[in-house]
C-alpha cells in the first residue's frame, strides 16, 4: 500500500491515537535483524535457557530427537507468525487494531485487554527474575548484607527497584530505543553463551564427550512412548512461544518488507532455537562431567565455576536477556492493548507506564504471596483462553476478508462502516471465542486433557478459526476502499 492509502482521513478519538495509526513505509525501518533480535530475546533469557536444557534430561528421548523435536516446534511457530506478521507489515497496525476486523471496533477491546492482563502479570514476575541476575552481581561485588522483607533480601529489593527503574527508562525512550537495546542484548548474550560453553568444554576436557553420549543416549524417569516424549517437547517449545504468535504485529508493522520478517523469522527461529539449544546441551553436559549432576539453571552453573569476571559478565548478561524477553512479550503488547482502550487518553507511553505500575506490585510480592496463592495458574487460563483468537484473526484475514481490509473504516464508529457489526461489537466472533474457549480452559483445569501439553493452544487455535469460518460463512463482507 502506498503512504496516502495510510492515511486515516477521519479521525475517531474513540479509536484512534498516532501509537495506533498505521506506520507509513517510509517511516519503517526495521529489517531482518532486528525481527531475528525479537526471537534471540525471547529465547534467551534464564528460563528460556532452563527450559531447553531440561527438555534433553526429561523425557527420555534420544538427543538427535530431542533436536528435532525443538527444531520442528521452531519451524511450527515460524509458519504461525508469517500469517499474523503479514496484514501489519501490508497496513502498519498493531495487533489491537488489526483485530477490529473480525471482532468489531469495539469488540476488539476484549482480547487485547485479556493480552494486556496476561502481559502485565508476567512483566512483573520477570522483572523480578531479572532483578536475581542484578543481585548476583551486587552480592559478588559487595557481599550480602543480609536482612529479609517480604521474602527478599536488602540487595534483592535494591535489584527489583533498580531494574524497575531501568525498564521504565527505557520505554520512555520510544520503540527506536528499545529496538536498539534488544540489537545489542541478543548478539551478546549469545557471546556470552559460547563462552560460557567453551569454559565448560575446556574444563571438562576428555570427560565431556562420554557425557554428551550419556545425556544422548535418553534415560529419564519418563514412562510414556518415545512418540509421546517428541510430540510433548515439540508442544512444550510453541507454547513457550504463544504469547508472542498472537500480536506479532505489534513488531512487524515496523518492518520494511514482507520478506525481510520472514527471513528474520526463519533466521530467528528454528535456526536461532537449534543453535541455542545445542549451546545448552554441551554446557549441561559439562556440568554433568564437572559436578557429577546435570544444572540446567545458569545462576547455579555460574555459582559452581567460581569466576568473579565471569560472575560480572554473567550477570550483566542474564539481566540484558531477561529484560529483553520482558520488552517483547510483556511490556510492548499491553502498552498498544491499554492504548487501544481509551485512545483519546492513553498513548504507548501511558500504557507503558500502566503496565509497569502494576507490574511493580506483582513482582515484588512474587515470591512471599503470589507463587504461592495459584494467581500463575489463573493467568494460564487466560493464556490458553486468548489462544481461539489467533484462529479467528487468520482466518478473518486469509478466508473470510481475503488479504483485503477497509483501513479507514478501523477508525471509524460509523454505523455503516465495514467493522462496526452490531454496536461495534461482531457476536459471531464473540460465539466462535466462547465454544473454542471451552475447550482452551477445560485444557487447563479438566486433568484429563492435560496430556495435551502445549498442543492445547494449537487445538484451541484451531478450533476458534473453524467456528469462526463456519459461522460466518455467508455473511456479506464490505468492498474495501482502494485508495
Amino acid at each position: 500500500m502506498t503512504d496516502r492509502e495510510l492515511e486515516i482521513r477521519h479521525r475517531d478519538p474513540r479509536l484512534y491515537n498516532d501509537d495506533l495509526a498505521p506506520i507509513k513505509k517510509g517511516d519503517r525501518n526495521w529489517g531482518w535483524f532486528e525481527i531475528f533480535n525479537v526471537w534471540s530475546n525471547d529465547i534467551q533469557s534464564l528460563f528460556g535457557y532452563t527450559l531447553a536444557a531440561s527438555l534433553f534430561i526429561s523425557y527420555g528421548l534420544n538427543g538427535w530427537a530431542v533436536m528435532a523435536a525443538i527444531i520442528l516446534a521452531g519451524f511450527v511457530v515460524m509458519a504461525l507468525v508469517n500469517l499474523t506478521g503479514k496484514p501489519s507489515v501490508k497496513y502498519g497496525i498493531p495487533f489491537p487494531v488489526m483485530i477490529r476486523a473480525s471482532m468489531g471496533v469495539h469488540g476488539a477491546n476484549f482480547p487485547a485487554m485479556l493480552r494486556a492482563i496476561i502481559g502485565i502479570f508476567w512483566y512483573g514476575v520477570q522483572t523480578y527474575f531479572a532483578s536475581t541476575a542484578v543481585a548476583l552481581l551486587l552480592t559478588a561485588l559487595f557481599g550480602d548484607p543480609g536482612g529479609q522483607w517480604l521474602g527478599m533480601s536488602i540487595i534483592g529489593w535494591l535489584s527489583f527497584v533498580i531494574v524497575w527503574v531501568f525498564q521504565i527508562a527505557l520505554f520512555w525512550q520510544g520503540i527506536d530505543r528499545i529496538k536498539h537495546f534488544l540489537n545489542w542484548a541478543g548478539p551478546l548474550v549469545y557471546v556470552v553463551m559460547v563462552a560460557l560453553m567453551l569454559i565448560v568444554w575446556f574444563q571438562a576436557g576428555s570427560d565431556l564427550l562420554p557425557a554428551v553420549s550419556t545425556i544422548f543416549s535418553g534415560q529419564s524417569d519418563y514412562e510414556g512412548s518415545a512418540i509421546g516424549a517428541f510430540l510433548a517437547i515439540t508442544g512444550t517449545m510453541i507454547a513457550y512461544f504463544a504469547a508472542v504468535v498472537i500480536n506479532f504485529g505489534d513488531f512487524t508493522r515496523f518492518v520494511r518488507s514482507e520478506r525481510e520478517m520472514k527471513l528474520g523469522n526463519l533466521l530467528g527461529l528454528p535456526l536461532n532455537v537449534a543453535f541455542f539449544s545445542f549451546i545448552a546441551l554441551i554446557i549441561t553436559a559439562g556440568t554433568l562431567a564437572l559436578f557429577g549432576e546435570t544444572l540446567t539453571n545458569p545462576s547455579d552453573i555460574i555459582e559452581r565455576v567460581d569466576s568473579l569476571p565471569l560472575t560480572i559478565i554473567a550477570a550483566i548478561t542474564f539481566f540484558a536477556a531477561t529484560v529483553g524477553i520482558n520488552l517483547v512479550a510483556n511490556f510492548i503488547p499491553p502498552a498498544y492493548d491499554l492504548a487501544n482502550l481509551f485512545p483519546r487518553r492513553i498513548s504507548f507511553r501511558i500504557g507503558g507506564l500502566i503496565t509497569a505500575v502494576v507490574a511493580f506490585f506483582v513482582g515484588a510480592l512474587w515470591v512471599a504471596v503470589i507463587s504461592r496463592i495459584g494467581i500463575a495458574g489463573f493467568v494460564n487460563a487466560l493464556g490458553a483462553i486468548v489462544a481461539p483468537f489467533y484462529g479467528i484473526i487468520v482466518v478473518d484475514y486469509y478466508l473470510v476478508k481475503h488479504q483485503r481490509l477497509n483501513l479507514q473504516d478501523m477508525f471509524s464508529t460509523d454505523p455503516r462502516g465495514a467493522y462496526h457489526y452490531v454496536k461495534g461489537w461482531n457476536k459471531r466472533a464473540i460465539g466462535a471465542f466462547a465454544l473454542a474457549a471451552l475447550f482452551s480452559i477445560s485444557s487447563v483445569w479438566v486433568p484429563a486433557l492435560e496430556a495435551l501439553g502445549g498442543y492445547a493452544w494449537l487445538i484451541g487455535a484451531a478450533l476458534g478459526g473453524l467456528f469462526y469460518y463456519l459461522l460466518m460463512r455467508g455473511q456479506p463482507q464490505a468492498i474495501p476502499e482502494q485508495g
